[in-house]
């Protein structure tokens, strides 16, 4: 009878584990399959019966949903039942990342570090932890060991860049990204992020070729990419390969035309920059254009240590002048509420260090003005 009683209990144990077996099997499969309202719908008012992995998977549909609070209740409980889990404690620390609880999820992490050194995931999300805390220095060595493990992911590469130009350290940075482009995939668009930014940390330390490989490879990769177009007609204004930047010239009028350029684009681009004793000089361009009224083209917009415009030098159109057979521009400054004229004209098709030039002379005081004003005051 004993013997009986046994065999009863062995085959009462057996099945119930294959029936958690078979559970836990059922929902990672619904999982992969994307399934997610399917599995919320019909497990998760029975999980208190599943196995922790189930209970996990359930949690991840949850997670897929942004329903932080119900993950949260599903991988506690699904550590109180397994605790050797580490995926159950990484989910948990990046829901407390996305819940602003990063003390939280540092020590969730940290747990399932201790259950698994291998994972990249894991030290990825603790340096997410610390980057939001700002603290820098923390979060880049989690980033950075998370880059040297087996099939590290991408995220690591792609923020020990940009922390680093964070802690300004332009070199460190540039080479974090080209560390990051050999890495990671170029169908993401962190690929098109590190090319941007190897084009733009090239172009600041004037290494025009290694800019422009940069940027015509974006542009190759995402041809609507027009502040890279910007970026590229700077490039070659910077090796003053003025006919280069032409047809790029041309792409940005046509985007204009069809209403396709956002943000600082929007009326104008920047086609040159030069330092002018303390000063950094941005030269832009704008696109419309106001048939028989005044209006300025090229803009020299003069900037101090702070990034704020001090004054501008620019052409301007001269309807005037072009009616008594002149130029079409004459080069006039914006400066301390006083509009000036000076007595030099270009044309529409205007060699670029002539321009600059001029400009360079009337930063260094070594022109005068043929006008000035200064806008009436308004009556009361």
């Amino acid at each position: 009878m004993e013997k009986i009683l046994l065999t009863l209990t062995i085959c009462f144990f057996s099945l119930s584990n294959y029936a958690q077996e078979q559970i836990t099997t059922e929902l990672k499969k619904a999982y992969g399959e994307e399934k997610y309202d399917l599995i919320i719908s019909e497990h998760s008012d029975k999980v208190s019966e599943y196995p922790a992995k189930a209970i996990y998977y359930v949690g991840m549909a949850y997670y897929m949903k942004a329903d932080d609070n119900n993950v949260l209740k599903l991988m506690d409980l699904s550590i109180e039942k397994d605790k050797t889990d580490p995926d159950t404690h990484f989910i948990k620390g990046m829901t407390l990342n996305y819940m602003g609880q990063f003390d939280k999820a540092i020590e969730s992490f940290n747990k399932a570090i201790e259950l698994d050194l291998s994972n990249s995931n894991y030290f990825s999300g603790l340096g997410d932890s610390y980057l939001s805390q700002e603290k820098y220095d923390k979060a880049l060595s989690s980033y950075i060991t998370a880059t040297e493990k087996n099939e590290p992911i991408d995220r690591p590469f792609t923020m020990i860049p940009q922390i680093y130009a964070e802690l300004n350290q332009p070199d460190k940075a540039l080479d974090a990204f080209y560390k990051s482009k050999g890495t990671i995939s170029k169908e993401s668009d962190s690929y098109i992020n590190a090319l941007y930014n190897i084009g733009l940390y090239e172009f600041l330390n004037k290494e025009y070729d290694k800019s422009e490989i940069a940027y015509k490879e974006l542009i190759e990769l995402v041809q609507t990419d027009y502040h890279s177009y910007a970026k590229l007609i700077q490039v070659y204004y910077g090796k003053k390969e003025y006919e280069k930047a032409k047809p790029l010239k041309e792409k940005l009028y046509q985007a204009y035309e069809q209403g396709k350029l956002t943000d600082n684009l929007k009326s104008m681009f920047c086609f040159d920059q030069f330092d002018w004793k303390d000063k950094l000089i941005l030269a832009y361009e704008r696109f419309a254009v106001k048939e028989g009224e005044l209006y300025y083209k090229h803009v020299f917009y003069v900037t101090n240590d702070k990034g704020e415009t001090e004054f501008t030098i620019q052409t301007e159109n001269s309807p005037i002048s072009v009616e008594l057979g002149g130029p079409k521009y004459v080069l006039g400054m914006d400066k301390n509420g006083t509009h000036s004229t000076f007595r030099y004209g270009f044309e529409e098709d205007f060699n670029y260090e002539d321009l600059k030039k001029t400009v360079i002379l009337v930063l260094d005081e070594k022109i005068k003005a043929g006008a000035s004003s200064r806008p009436a005051k308004k009556k009361k």
